[in-house]
């Protein structure tokens, strides 16, 4: 690729501001963002304190009551707008994502025209809000039911899908009615302020949209959750996070959406097109590094198929190229940082450890940066730490079965419950084991199984609610029940 721009050049174009009721100002102090691939230092951005919060907060309030009357249609043409301003925006939104994430350009810019489509589906979404009428059983009342939007709304999002994950909740809170106070990933902020500074552009009122970065993600959320002015939150992280959250907003009775971690199975069965398993098995394991909840954590492998699958895998993972992101070709970006590539050392060295062989792989590659060599693990007991924790890397642990019950046994013995993959040619058993894994969502055939008009969540302690989909606005609707005598029986 050819860029335009050097990347310090992109990274200059970008406030690292605090954006607040409209203005951008910076905080009292500042924190840094580096580069994950060369350990390189991108930007200062403003670090927002708790009074940072409260202003925010403030901002959102004052801002609520208008915004909930404006139409449906200003609200539509708003994120129609910044759709499209993401869409024109690609090459520096994605050259932004890779430099402070670490991911490869192609799934950045990837990653650019999904954030626009949320932004497109929620402006469609935005004017078929739709309320109820009916007589009551006795014709004593006419019963109307009305939906309108919950209020200010706490969003925060995680670092390994930066964009996506912000319009993703921005979109609907946008076409609900609600305004914002939303907190991003500190490893990953530049991604959010750029998309603060389309919405604007897109002329979404002062105060609708309120970003805070910091790095002090505790002392700026939990006077929000206990204030009483936010009246829900929409949380994408760790299930750890997400229960402290709960309890925090348990005191409040803040409605609550929590997308958390994952441990999802892929199972192979011994009908299974192989070449389809692979390409599935690539796409679930491989995409974001690895760095996703709904990565392939568990690969179960019917034994009569398991030595051809696993072949063909090592191939397929010796194919992929490691480096940094920005350069032409890269499949396999840089890690988050450290702590994720030391994590991810040792869940491997703990599986050899117990006795799992290393097919590919195993160490971590390149200083400075912080990458990891595409790895399977073949033989992996069942005491192995990595089969009861989230990877969050780039490591296919491969476990042997034999009978379709003791695998989805194995497969639901988890507390997490967010996807598990299905590849068979088999019909009947699609069908069982799409009722009988404990997940809220299952692929068929399919590594892939996110997109913008399903709706997205778990079970489990995966979390709560669902995202995107025709459910993805009712998380910020609340229901109203209006009561109207009946004609003759007032």
């Amino acid at each position: 690729m050819t860029m335009t721009h050097q990347p310090t050049d992109i990274i200059g174009t970008v406030p690292a501001q605090l954006f607040i009721d409209g203005l951008w100002s910076d905080g009292e102090s500042t924190f840094p963002v580096y580069d994950p691939a060369t350990g390189d230092e991108l930007a200062q951005v403003a670090d927002a304190n708790a009074a940072d919060a409260l202003r925010a907060q403030s901002a959102a309030q004052s801002a609520q009551a208008k915004w909930s009357h404006t139409s449906p249609h200003d609200r539509a043409q708003i994120l129609s707008r910044a759709a499209q301003l993401v869409r024109d925006d690609r090459e520096r939104l994605a050259t932004i994502m890779t430099l402070e994430m670490g991911k490869p350009l192609a799934e950045a810019r990837g990653e650019v025209e999904y954030a626009a489509k949320f932004f497109q589906w929620f402006a469609e979404e935005a004017v078929r809000i739709h309320g109820n009428h009916a007589l009551s059983p006795q014709s004593r009342n006419h019963i109307l039911t009305v939906r309108e939007p919950v209020g200010p709304t706490l969003l925060i999002t995680p670092w390994n899908f930066p964009l996506a994950m912000g319009a993703r909740k921005v979109g609907p809170a946008i076409a609900a009615g609600c305004t914002m106070v939303f907190k991003p990933a500190a490893q990953t902020p530049l991604s959010s302020v750029c998309l603060a500074q389309i919405l604007d552009e897109a002329g979404l009122p002062s105060g609708v949209l309120n970003l805070v970065t910091t790095s002090k993600a505790g002392e700026v959320v939990k006077p929000l959750l206990e204030g009483g002015a936010i009246r829900k939150i929409s949380f994408t992280g760790s299930t750890r996070t997400g229960s402290l959250l709960l309890e925090q907003a348990a005191k409040t009775i803040v409605r609550s959406s929590m997308e958390l971690g994952g441990n999802a199975p892929f199972i192979v069965f011994d009908d299974a097109d192989l070449e389809t398993a692979v390409d599935a098995a690539m796409a679930a394991k491989m995409r974001n590094m690895g760095e996703a909840c709904t990565a392939a954590n568990r690969i179960f492998v019917h034994e009569t198929v398991r030595e051809e699958f696993t072949s063909r895998l090592v191939a397929r993972f010796a194919e992929l190229t490691v480096g940094n992101g920005l350069d032409e070709g890269v499949d396999v970006g840089s890690l988050i940082d450290e702590a994720g590539r030391d994590k991810v050392q040792h869940l491997v060295d703990d599986a050899v450890a117990k006795g799992a062989s290393v097919l590919s792989g195993g160490q971590p590659l390149y200083s400075p940066g912080t990458f990891y060599q595409p790895t399977i693990l073949d033989n992996v007991p069942d005491d192995a730490e990595i089969l009861h924790t989230e990877v969050f890397g780039p490591v296919a642990p491969i476990i042997g079965f034999t009978d379709e019950t003791d695998v989805v046994a194995a497969a639901n013995d988890t507390e997490w419950g967010l996807v598990g993959y299905v590849i068979t040619r088999d019909s009947e058993r699609i069908n069982r084991l799409m009722n009988d894994l404990e997940v809220g969502m299952v692929g068929v055939n399919t590594g892939i199984v996110s997109d913008v008009a399903a709706p997205f969540g778990g079970i489990k302690q995966s979390g709560l609610g669902r995202e995107g989909g025709h459910l993805g606005i009712e998380e910020f609707l609340n229901h109203k029940y209006i009561a109207i005598p009946a004609p003759g029986m007032a």
